[in-house]
């Protein structure tokens, strides 16, 4: 935990720094990518070790990898209904890639790379064109009925349409901010409160340690809050990317 003088220096743990130094520069690989592909790594590892063996009394790998294939297909088949399973593979791999990211984060020494706006965007505009060539492909040029509601009043087409056309673009908009905006904050609170903790610790011998228990107690409850977090907005991602599914494949 680092803090300048009295100044607490909450976002140098954002920074991209090349991977393996001179290698790193030299090819643009920061330690964001490295963390993108260790959660690659450990999602593939998981999901082929965890069903190699299938058995019907299931170990720790296989229950967890059981478990995220129920979780993620009850939300698909929950929201978008039985047409909706082609589209499972596409929302699991979206689901356990953020999961993975925002959970190594927690880890020490590790780097949050959902904590980047441009990884979430490109996350969620991965998303958006998806939907969007669901959508046609389905429905073709009846694709945009969807931006003028069935009964609607057709004089306020000129202002429905647009809304709507608005509402639609701006999906990857809102679905990368609030994942980006959730995990840089909740890491600043950790860095703000883990100073905090050095700091008064190491200011007045016992007295600065009694000090530190309240900020330590709290860093321990927010990284318990912030598991918590990085799993819900995982969920948040999947769920609202199923609905974003529906939309495409069932319009109004």
């Amino acid at each position: 935990m680092a803090a300048e003088g009295k100044a607490i220096d909450a976002l140098s743990q954002f920074e991209l720094v090349p991977f393996m130094g001179a290698l790193g520069e030299s090819v643009r690989f920061s330690q964001s990518n490295a963390h993108m592909l260790l959660a690659f790594g450990l999602i593939a590892a998981l999901m082929i070790w965890g069903t190699a063996k299938r058995a019907i009394i299931p170990g720790r790998l296989q229950a967890l990898a059981e478990s995220g294939y129920e979780f993620v297909h009850g939300i698909v088949e929950g929201q978008v209904g039985t047409e909706g399973k082609r589209y499972f593979p596409f929302v699991f791999s979206i689901f356990m890639f953020v999961l993975f990211g925002n959970m190594l984060g927690l880890l020490p020494y590790a780097f949050t790379f959902t904590s980047h706006i441009a990884v979430t965007f490109a996350l969620a505009a991965l998303v958006f064109v998806v939907v969007t060539v669901v959508a046609l492909a389905i429905h073709g040029t009846h694709f945009f009925s969807y931006f003028f509601p069935e009964g609607a009043p057709k004089a306020l087409a000129p202002l429905i349409i647009p809304i709507e056309i608005i509402s639609y673009l701006s999906r990857p908009i809102s679905l990368s901010v609030r994942l980006f905006a959730n995990m840089v904050a909740g890491h600043v609170m950790l860095k703000v409160f883990g100073t905090f903790v050095v700091m008064i610790g190491s200011a007045a011998g016992v007295l600065g340690l009694i000090g530190a228990v309240l900020p330590m107690a709290m860093n321990v409850a927010l990284v318990g809050f912030e598991i918590l977090v990085a799993f819900l907005q995982a969920y948040v991602f999947a769920i609202l990317t199923s609905i974003y599914l529906h939309d495409a494949v069932h319009l109004h």
